[in-house]
């Protein structure tokens, strides 16, 4: 069971890749760790993976339990944020890491691939964040952190919807950090860039290829790179920091 005593985060798209290493990153005693996951073409696969995330944060001695909710809907978002209020007093950090991708060249990409990728990437940050800051307003406490990416930076061919989606999260980091600093929440975006995961696995080789090149370090990113960026950001160390973009990209952007 979850610990009234304890801090408490939320992380959404927690059952694989850089979320699950996310969620890993606070795997403590000290933390209840709440999670969402969501797939509608196959949630019985993605329920397995977040079972998995469970288990591996409770071998490490933490807490954690995933929850199936789109986070693009208010109302499942409001009810998911309303159940972690009532076992736990408060939500301390929230981590928006849930993203989806629709990659297609502008003038052949749909309408629908366009909507699908601003409405879990863009509008699910709002709506968790805004639904997270009213209770940790009543705190006068809490740590923001938005999954950002270097091409929302830099830009991507094929990925005009995806970039878009990255380049508002910036925008709203920045923002929301003004309008909620006065309350003692910091919001701050983390940008990764080329890191081994799944989603990125999946690119064709001469993507990866091309990628590879542009990455000073010489090498891909490890999801336990960005998780441990977060995890400070979550810090009583990083106090003094908000409104800001960390890249987390073996220098992809200088």
């Amino acid at each position: 069971m979850s610990d009234h005593s304890k801090k408490t985060v939320i992380i959404t798209g927690g059952s694989r890749g850089i979320g699950r290493s996310v969620c890993l990153s606070f795997a403590g005693a000290g933390t209840n760790i709440y999670f969402n996951y969501f797939s509608p073409v196959n949630p019985a696969a993605e329920e397995a993976l977040a079972v998995e995330t469970e288990k591996l944060i409770s071998d490490a001695g933490g807490f954690a339990k995933g929850i199936s909710v789109n986070v693009a809907s208010e109302n499942e978002v409001s009810s998911f944020f309303e159940q972690v209020i009532n076992e736990t007093g408060r939500i301390d950090v929230l981590i928006n890491n849930a993203g989806i991708t629709r990659d297609g060249l502008l003038i052949r990409m749909k309408e629908r691939d366009w909507d699908d990728v601003m409405d879990v990437n863009l509008k699910g940050a709002f709506i968790c964040t805004k639904i997270a800051a009213k209770t940790m307003i009543k705190q006068r406490f809490g740590r923001i952190i938005n999954m950002a990416s270097v091409v929302g930076v830099t830009g991507n061919p094929g990925q005009a919807n995806y970039v878009s989606s990255k380049a508002g999260i910036i925008g709203l980091t920045k923002a929301v950090a003004k309008e909620l600093a006065p309350r003692g929440i910091t919001v701050n975006a983390v940008a990764p860039g080329y890191i081994e995961t799944e989603m990125t696995a999946s690119l064709p080789k001469k993507a990866q290829e091309a990628m590879m090149q542009q990455i000073p370090l010489g090498r891909a990113g490890k999801p336990e790179d960005v998780a441990a960026v977060v995890a400070f950001l979550a810090s009583d160390q990083a106090a003094y920091i908000t409104g800001q973009v960390i890249h987390v990209s073996g220098g992809m952007y200088i």
